[in-house]
């Protein structure tokens, strides 16, 4: 199998999803609200979960430059635990400044193509629950506290989750389940 080094970086600033509608997957990431974030970040855990149990091979890539269905698991379940501490960061403070998260140093360094399948879902449908039960309690007041990337792009609470969620969705998106704009 293709090592995950093989993998293009991803070098895109995909926060323009904020702005308009994900020509790839449909979302339109901005008509969504903080309060539906919980329960759609849940269900698209049990849809990653299914989708590990119904393929024939969750290690095979479509192609060396592609992850597979597990890499990609692999890493929402780590986009929910980084959203997870970034959420925290602004609701504990004003305007806290994010650590940067090299996505594709994390698939090398954790090896997501040798994890156990097993694990990895039941990993992803915690790290779903923690993040959904946190966006749960987000009141009115806090949706608009702010927080930064550190290339500087700034998110609101609101924002932040509407991106969060369009990663993940468009990740559906990458592995075959092609409805995920419609929902």
């Amino acid at each position: 199998m293709p090592a995950a080094e093989e993998i293009v970086p991803e070098t895109k600033d995909w926060t323009w999803v904020l702005d308009r509608r994900c020509p790839e997957c449909g979302l339109v990431s901005s008509d969504l609200e903080v309060a539906s974030l919980p329960g759609l970040l849940k269900e698209s855990a049990l849809r990653f979960g299914d989708a590990m149990r119904h393929v024939d091979d969750v290690r095979l890539r479509p192609d060396p430059r592609t992850w597979s269905v597990l890499e990609y698991a692999c890493h929402v379940r780590d986009v929910h635990r980084v959203f997870a501490e970034r959420l925290r960061a602004m609701l504990a403070a004003d305007r806290p400044t994010f650590a940067n998260w090299d996505q594709d140093a994390t698939a090398v360094e954790s090896a997501y193509a040798t994890q156990d399948p097993v694990e990895v879902e039941v990993e992803l449908l915690e790290a779903a629950a923690e993040v959904a039960a946190l966006y749960a309690g987000v009141t009115a007041e806090q949706q608009e506290r702010s927080g930064l990337r550190s290339n500087g792009s700034e998110f609101t609470v609101r924002t932040l989750g509407q991106y969060h969620l369009h990663d993940v969705l468009h990740h559906l998106h990458d592995i075959g389940c092609d409805d995920v704009g419609r929902a």
